[in-house]
């Protein structure tokens, strides 16, 4: 044990380590304890999956702070509620030994413990962006006296919130917060996937005032690649057999990449094990998966030192819930990025002994290729670096609304310099706010009286729902109700009605009634069914190297050997296919193949350039499809049209000088676009279309591929 970092620690807490009969620090929690005690600075703790981050962070606070003094002292921030209950034994058991209060604080915490912190405020919290917002919003007076002497921020899968608009929403709480405070509060960040480490800093607000605690161990990963084929939307059987062969006998999380996907498997496994008299444990865990419901499967999990157990999940267990002990993860078709795939690999083999078991299991040639590119990748170290909209005008709008209201009304000038001054909006102009103001103003989101502003009769029906604390998009869903207990939720599709069979929580159910008033559909046990739509799935965006590795892939002449027989002959299909293109350079020569029907192009670029280069195509009047999974722009044409997109490729670059016109006038025709932001369509016209700009497409890199691309075609 490091003697330094250990005798740095209050005798309480030492305690605590002898008292877990610790043989010794771990590396990040000896590094963590000496820069949290002896300095100031905000710290990113970023290392693999259990190994001690929520310890290294509390140990050196705990031992530092001063916790007598009145008002909570420590903010723990988490995305999720799980996650926040998951980690409350950890922190509560550790605080126990300095007897300070720790309370949970979200929608579903003790409303008692809530109103005796309220009365008598110290200790720690834990809590969701949501809960802090809905703070704000209605009880501004209880954010000045719990948390005016705030010392720490600790943010726990820090690297969730960068680059999405809950983390710009936390951003902003954060400096509202610090503006309250007393003294400069400190930031500590957790993170077992970090790809970026600039923004990280960034994130806290200090950048130069941040560093970063990295422990580069690495976990060993055995990993395994399967191929079962199928022209379905379903998985194959044999795949089912397989994947029943490899688990029954063990402790497994199965990460499809749908909720759908998820309930299928775990219904069909469930058949087979009963069929061959296997295990009963088979579950889902995901979003449309009741919380209850979900909560059992997590205390099943990890309560279950005998039982094996399989779980299909979504990545509701991707993050750092504890669920014990498990044996492997398997992973089926391709992640979507390599940081998904760098924390579901960290559930396998969570002990410091163990190594990770991993099997990624194919449905098809182009899954194939992906997975193996990931893993590549993941194997050189890169992870792909977080999308950030430097400009966030809709959670400017947001905030604009959340400040107005839990002041009851605010100067224009006030309002204005609070939103100009909030780091989590420092690119955006000050003539851009007072711009996006006014508008407010205009369409009755605010209300101006003189030189104020309060909530218009508009905003009042945004901002008087709990749904206006999130600024993710909710979904439009039904109750599953059985015998009155709620099972979950799911969209109403066509294949919803009365006397249809569905999946749920990895059992079957027959739809027996349903109340559309109420929003609720009543179910009876069923012996077969189908899996059930569920929307917004697989949106995730692919970063363009993930992609240009599959095609260098395609053009080496390497054989993997973590590939089997059958994954390896799959590979060099492929590449027998593309080896009619002469491809030298994977960073500049891409396919163009004619065929019967017309045209095919394959990009192999990222979810964004696709995006942007089907629009200047379709500019260009050509009539095209992207089937995003193969990177690959099809044009529906039986004329010969090769020299014709050759020559429009020249000069369409010159298109996207009216790119900004164009989108608008896409915008003005097709109001849907604009929906992948829940605040963007109160926005004026032009600040919707730089949100589509930004989020949408990639016309930056569209136009250096524009100039460095060479068209091959087969020779």
């Amino acid at each position: 044990m490091s003697e330094t970092a250990y005798a740095l620690l209050s005798e309480p807490i030492r305690k605590y380590v002898r008292d877990k009969r610790w043989e010794s620090l771990r590396p990040i929690q000896t590094a963590a304890i000496i820069k949290i005690i002896t300095t100031d600075e905000n710290y990113i703790l970023a290392s693999k999956t259990a190994s001690g981050k929520t310890e290294a962070a509390f140990l050196p606070i705990l031992s530092r702070v001063n916790f007598n003094n009145s008002g909570v002292k420590v903010l723990y921030i988490s995305p999720l509620i799980a996650l926040i209950n998951d980690q409350f034994f950890r922190v509560d058991e550790l605080c126990k030994y300095l007897d300070i209060r720790v309370t949970k604080w979200h929608g579903e915490a003790n409303k008692t413990l809530k109103n005796h912190l309220i009365k008598d405020p110290g200790g720690i919290v834990l809590i969701t962006p949501e809960s802090l917002e809905a703070m704000f919003v209605n009880k501004l007076y209880q954010v000045k006296h719990l948390f005016a002497s705030l010392e720490y921020i600790v943010i726990d899968e820090i690297h969730s919130f960068i680059g999405t608009d809950r983390g710009v929403q936390l951003k902003s709480i954060i400096y509202r917060l610090q503006s309250l405070n007393n003294s400069r509060i400190k930031i500590i960040g957790l993170s077992a996937t970090l790809g970026d480490y600039t923004e990280t800093k960034r994130f806290t607000g200090n950048e130069n005032n941040t560093k970063i605690l990295l422990d580069k161990t690495a976990k060993d990963i055995n990993a395994m690649f399967k191929l079962f084929k199928t022209d379905t939307p379903n998985l194959s059987l044999n795949l089912l057999k397989d994947l029943y062969l490899e688990t029954k006998d063990s402790k497994v999380l199965i990460f499809p990449n749908t909720r759908g996907k998820a309930e299928e498997i775990a219904v069909k496994l469930k058949k087979i094990s009963d069929r061959l008299h296997g295990h009963p444990n088979y579950f889902t865990h995901h979003s449309s998966v009741n919380k209850d419901v979900r909560q059992y499967v997590e205390y099943f999990a990890k309560s279950n030192v005998r039982q094996n157990f399989c779980i299909a999940c979504t990545s509701t267990l991707e993050l750092g819930i504890d669920i014990g002990s498990v044996n492997a993860v398997f992973q089926i078709d391709a992640t979507n990025s390599i940081a998904s795939l760098i924390q579901r690999v960290g559930r396998s083999g969570r002990s410091d002994d163990l190594a990770g078991n991993l099997f990624l299991y194919a449905s098809n040639e182009w899954s194939l290729l992906q997975s193996l590119a990931c893993w590549l990748l993941f194997e050189e170290g890169f992870i792909e670096p977080p999308l950030v909209n430097r400009k966030p005008y809709d959670i400017l709008l947001h905030q604009a609304l959340s400040i107005t209201k839990s002041n009851s009304g605010i100067e224009i000038p006030e309002l204005l310099l609070q939103l100009k001054s909030n780091y989590a909006f420092s690119q955006i102009e000050e003539s851009q706010i007072h711009e996006i103001l006014e508008h407010l103003i205009k369409t009755d989101l605010l209300e101006q009286i003189r030189d104020e502003v309060i909530i218009g009769l508009g905003g009042e029906r945004l901002v008087n729902t709990m749904d206006f604390y999130s600024v993710f998009q909710p979904e439009d869903n039904f109750k599953v109700v059985n015998a009155g207990n709620v099972i979950g939720q799911i969209p109403l599709s066509v294949q919803i009605i009365e006397g249809e069979n569905i999946f749920l929580a990895a059992k079957i159910w027959k739809i027996t009634f349903i109340d559309n008033s109420a929003r609720r559909i009543d179910v009876v046990r069923a012996p077969d069914g189908r899996t059930p739509h569920f929307e917004g799935s697989g949106s995730i965006l692919v970063h363009p190297r993930i992609r240009e590795k599959m095609l260098e892939i395609l053009y080496a002449t390497e054989k993997y050997t973590i590939l089997n027989h059958v994954c390896e002959d799959e590979i060099e299909s492929m590449r027998h296919k593309f080896k009619v293109f002469n491809i030298r350079n994977a960073s500049t020569d891409r396919p163009l193949l004619v065929n019967k029907t017309g045209v095919e192009f394959y990009t192999f670029a990222g979810t964004r350039e696709n995006n942007t280069l089907k629009y200047l195509f379709e500019q260009c009047g050509y009539k095209c499809t992207l089937n995003e999974s193969e990177s690959c722009i099809s044009f529906e044409s039986k004329l010969p049209i090769v020299d014709d997109i050759m020559d429009k490729w020249r000069i369409m670059s010159n298109l996207l000088n009216d790119t900004d016109d164009n989108l608008i006038e896409l915008i003005d025709q097709k109001p849907s676009v604009i929906n992948f932001s829940k605040y963007g369509k109160f926005l004026p016209i032009k600040y919707q279309m730089q949100l589509l700009k930004n989020s949408v497409f990639d016309f930056n890199s569209v136009a250096e591929i524009l100039n460095k691309w060479n068209f091959v075609i087969p020779t």
